[in-house]
């Protein structure tokens, strides 16, 4: 005979209860992730006033409702195509392994976005500007493989995906010793557009490496299509995950790809 289980009033398990609440609270630091302490003192603040207007105690909704502020819900396609995007570059930075991911979000008032750290043990190597490249350029792989389209959100401002992702595959060329074209030269410059603009044959090799890493992503994202179909739904549905719910995912997968 099983000994009872230490039961609430509403009959749930006092272990399962207490999974629930750090379920929600993981939930609510991951959607909070970017706040001050002083906006997240005056979202409970107003969430519980109007709990008390309302005669009731607080609920989860309420706290959600005051980190999301005003924005209007992300349209159905727009939420596809941000968590497509975010689940590509989160598929390819695991597989990778360029270091841990700590949360995915796509309900921002400027679209998605990820939290990503690196291990510092494999920077500074070829291999690895390489595997930057192609974790920069997945999100718009992502899109094309699934939607068959891509849109501007990987360009369009100077911390955009290709922004980066130029400048990174610039300076493989001119400054890390890594260029196809007299790689022993350093020679570096404030502003590669304007470098560019004048280089044809720079040109052509900078967007060599962009065309390899973006089709290297896509091969990464075919190949572990179950992962990334996982994450990708998992994300719409929640709009905001942190590391432990993004690992499990990852892994779970790995493991039905092993089996």
């Amino acid at each position: 005979m099983t000994e009872p289980q230490n039961t609430n009033t509403s009959g749930m398990p006092a272990a399962a209860q207490q999974d629930s609440v750090d379920a929600i609270l993981r939930r609510l630091a991951t959607r909070a992730m970017g706040l001050t302490g002083a906006d997240i003192e005056r979202i409970v603040r107003e969430a519980r006033l109007k709990a008390r207007r309302g005669k009731r105690a607080i609920r989860y909704q309420d706290i959600e409702d005051g980190i999301r502020g005003d924005r209007p819900p992300v349209p159905h396609d727009l939420r596809w195509r941000f968590a497509y995007h975010e689940a590509g570059h989160a598929v390819v930075h695991h597989a990778l392994d360029l270091g841990p991911i700590r949360s995915l979000h796509i309900d921002t008032g400027q679209g998605g976005y990820n939290l990503v750290g690196f291990h510092a043990w494999a920077t500074d190597t070829r291999d690895w500007y390489e595997n930057m490249l192609t974790m920069l350029m997945a999100g718009r792989a992502a899109e094309k493989q699934m939607l068959k389209r891509v849109s501007s959100g990987s360009g369009g401002s100077d911390d955009s995906d290709l922004a980066r992702a130029t400048r990174l595959a610039f300076d493989m060329e001119r400054t890390l010793g890594f260029g196809s074209g007299h790689p022993l030269l350093y020679r570096p410059h404030r502003d590669p557009g304007a470098v560019l603009d004048r280089d044809p044959e720079l040109v052509a090799r900078v967007h060599a490496r962009l065309e390899a890493a973006l089709d290297r992503a896509e091969t990464i994202l075919r190949r572990r299509r179950t992962a990334f179909h996982a994450l990708a739904k998992a994300l719409f549905d929640a709009q905001a995950m942190d590391e432990t719910a993004v690992l499990h995912i990852l892994t779970d997968s790995e493991l039905l790809r092993g089996s």
